[in-house]
């Protein structure tokens, strides 16, 4: 049923208390309320990127535009050297990696709570600052295959 569900894709980063990097895609997440601004996604409750989001205590979601494809796939794959293979900074204020090369937005989150439910936790972040690029379209993800926004 949830492959007929069309989404955005992400991918989620953070550091570990190393200054390692960790990042995955993600296609599970929403806006959880607008006052206070708070996302939520859904991480594998075995993924070191999970690791690093609840040791950090925050994270960032990178919105993938339209022709990040392979950056998606890159960070659904376990490849280990993929921060290695694309364009990213992070800033001292910044909550995780960006990965500004693909993304047409991107939100730093301080992490409010955490879910486990079954093998997956739900992370709460809440939102500290937002940055956009609305020259950008989205990449959608559903039906398993990859798309653009239509425009209009």
């Amino acid at each position: 049923m949830m492959s007929g569900f069309p989404t955005g894709v992400a991918v989620v980063t953070a550091t570990d208390s190393q200054g390692r990097p960790w990042g995955m895609t993600c296609s599970s997440l929403c806006s959880a309320t607008l006052d206070p601004p708070t996302l939520l996604v859904c991480l594998r409750a075995a993924s070191p990127t999970l690791a690093a989001v609840v040791s950090s205590g925050g994270f960032a979601v990178n919105l993938l535009h339209d022709g990040a494809q392979a950056t998606a796939e890159l960070f659904a794959s376990g490849c280990q050297d993929r921060f290695d293979r694309v364009g990213w900074f992070q800033d001292e204020a910044d909550a995780g990696p960006h990965l500004w090369t693909d993304a047409h937005a991107v939100a730093d989150c301080e992490v409010e709570r955490t879910v486990p439910v079954g093998d997956h936790v739900l992370v709460f972040g809440r939102v500290l600052t937002v940055e956009q690029r609305p020259d950008l379209l989205p990449l959608l993800y559903g039906l398993r295959r990859y798309s653009s926004w239509p425009v209009a």
